[in-house]
């Protein structure tokens, strides 16, 4: 197939890219800035900005398939108003390029309550993008864990950096976590399965966990010891300048991400297993990968 990835150059994409090549599709990247790719050379890129429409022109021409990977966390601004721009943009030039399937990478979380701005912007975009005429299938996911997450990388200098914690309610959300290699294999096999198309799934690993759980565990394999006292009058958004002062994260990515912290995100219909069999990595061996990947010291078994 001849398929399309926006977002090639972030976390996800990064991965995707190679691995939709070895399964033996033709890939077209659109990228902002060509000098920012570093993907392998196999790739057709084509530069434009889904902010600016008129930027997008040919950039879906001749594509089966197209992925939306992108978000606008990490800007200034209203990221809500500027993701809602993107998917309409995403729509139409898709719709007139006569696109057969789009696949995208939204989050979990209730339909209904109190979802934070990042979860009920993401929800708001899969929305959006099922108005095309093309099939969707959307994806909904907790935490990704690998090297280049953003929520992980929060984890793991979390646990590096504060042996001892006084940390918000949040510690204690239920979250099930899932590999970056389970989600790429959820999202490869997307465009390779007719009945994906179509369908909105859910997708996590074989853990459900809190964050709690999940910062003990990792520091575990980097041979720390971590105390977490949680205090219940500490908020998200207060945790959240909390976290500036310990993470390299930047601040408009990190923020929405501990304010979302609040909603549970846990698989709730695992259909998506009767329709892509994908052998789901346990938490301990994704951290372990993830961490080498990033050349932490990891404590041998």
């Amino acid at each position: 197939m001849h398929v399309l990835v926006t977002g090639a150059t972030g976390f996800v994409g990064s991965h995707l890219v190679p691995a939709l090549l070895q399964a033996g599709h033709d890939v077209r990247a659109l990228v902002r800035d060509r000098g920012r790719y570093d993907g392998p050379d196999e790739v057709e890129l084509v530069e434009g900005d889904l902010l600016d429409a008129p930027s997008l022109a040919g950039a879906f021409d001749g594509i089966d398939a197209a992925y939306y990977l992108v978000h606008s966390m990490g800007t200034s601004g209203d990221f809500e108003e500027r993701d809602r721009t993107i998917a309409h943009n995403f729509v139409a030039e898709a719709d007139a390029a006569d696109v057969s399937q789009v696949v995208y990478l939204g989050g979990l979380g209730g339909e209904e309550g109190d979802l934070s701005e990042h979860l009920r912007s993401r929800r708001e975009v899969e929305r959006l993008l099922g108005t095309g005429s093309f099939d969707l299938t959307a994806f909904r996911a907790a935490i990704v864990v690998g090297p280049g997450s953003s929520s992980f990388r929060i984890v793991v200098a979390l646990t590096k950096r504060l042996p001892v914690m006084i940390t918000p309610a949040w510690v204690r959300t239920p979250c099930q976590p899932i590999h970056v290699d389970d989600a790429i294999a959820y999202l490869t096999g997307a465009i390779e399965t007719p009945a994906a198309r179509g369908e909105t799934f859910e997708i996590g690993g074989p853990e459900v966990l809190s964050y709690q759980e999940m910062m003990e565990r990792t520091a575990e394999l980097l041979g720390r010891r971590l105390f977490i006292l949680p205090v219940p009058v500490l908020t998200p958004r207060l945790s959240a300048y909390w976290v500036d002062l310990v993470t390299d994260v930047p601040r408009s990515v990190a923020h929405p991400l501990i304010e979302g912290l609040k909603n549970p995100v846990v698989v709730t219909d695992d259909s998506v297993r009767d329709v892509i069999d994908v052998d789901l990595t346990p938490f301990d061996e994704a951290v372990r990968r993830s961490l080498v990947a990033m050349g932490e010291p990891v404590v041998d078994e």
